[in-house]
């Protein structure tokens, strides 16, 4: 009986081997990932689930389109000393999607412990440090006060300066704090809108915010509109201190605000570059990459 039972089964793979070789892509993959014959009669079926996958992945333009079973996985065989072994394995979008958390955690690290006795002082820093330490020595909870615009290239520490002024603050003041990437809180709502509300609350009520590389984004009339435009309304009316970091100026942020997928609205983008003018001073802050440098360092 034993017998009869494993000819049915050796049957049954020669049948879909015969048929999936009907298939050139399937083929292409055997070959490709060097599986002997007998092999990929025992395991065509796992072959057939991994070519699904793979079709998905060359039809994906980001990991929020993935349609495998595994969101940012494909299915896909291994050899493991011999042994043809089928897990999921991650796509290009979600190992830069693990690599940016494991910089994120790292670099959210790094702002949470800035301090202004650890800024490193610079000639093009001149400006800025003096904003910054003007702005601590002055500073009272109690009353409605600027924030900053600080924009210039890459890698400057742009968003180190603001981070380390933020943390004296709540240090000092207890007051309240958050620090906000921009392009990640868009990303994050637009994945599930059932954070909006409480998020753009929590947002609209910190003490003192800073949005991190505003004009990153990818820009839609809704991020624009219903997102960004909403926090900087609330907190303009309530005079709250609002800290902006940016590659683009003010002139280059509006011209990029007013470009969505749809149509040019120069209208609306001017009416964000308003409200970030009233909530703040604008300094440029232009020199070395710092982060190329470490870089450089470690290499």
């Amino acid at each position: 009986m034993e017998i009869k039972v494993n000819n049915n089964v050796k049957k049954k793979q020669d049948l879909e081997f015969k048929n999936a070789l009907k298939n050139d892509a399937y083929k292409t993959l055997v070959k490709k990932i060097k599986m002997s014959e007998e092999d990929a009669k025992k395991n065509t079926l796992k072959l057939l689930d991994s070519l699904e996958e793979l079709e998905h992945c060359k039809q994906c333009d980001s990991l929020y389109e993935c349609q495998n079973k595994v969101k940012g996985y494909v299915y896909f065989p291994e050899n493991k000393e011999g042994n043809w072994r089928f897990s999921y394995v991650p796509c290009k979008y979600q190992k830069s999607a693990m690599k940016s958390l494991k910089n994120k955690k790292t670099n959210q690290n790094i702002l949470d412990s800035a301090r202004l006795k650890d800024i490193k002082i610079t000639k093009n820093r001149t400006e800025i440090i003096k904003w910054i330490k003007n702005y601590y020595d002055k500073f009272d909870p109690f009353k409605t006060t600027k924030g900053l615009y600080l924009h210039g290239n890459f890698g400057t520490g742009k968003t180190y300066l603001l981070a380390a002024l933020l943390n004296e603050l709540k240090s000092k003041f207890n007051v309240s704090i958050e620090i906000v990437y921009v392009p990640e809180l868009l990303r994050k709502l637009k994945e599930d809108l059932n954070l909006v509300g409480d998020k753009l609350f929590a947002l609209e009520k910190v003490d003192i915010l800073l949005l991190d590389d505003i004009g990153a984004e990818k820009v839609t009339e809704w991020g624009r509109d219903e997102i960004i435009g909403t926090i900087l309304q609330t907190r303009m009316n309530s005079g709250m201190p609002t800290f902006f970091t940016s590659n683009l100026n003010i002139a280059e942020l509006e011209k990029n605000f007013s470009l969505t997928k749809d149509k040019e609205d120069q209208v609306k983008a001017k009416r964000i570059i308003e409200r970030i003018k009233y909530l703040t001073d604008d300094i440029e802050l232009l020199g070395n990459n710092y982060r190329e440098e470490k870089i450089n360092e470690k290499n």
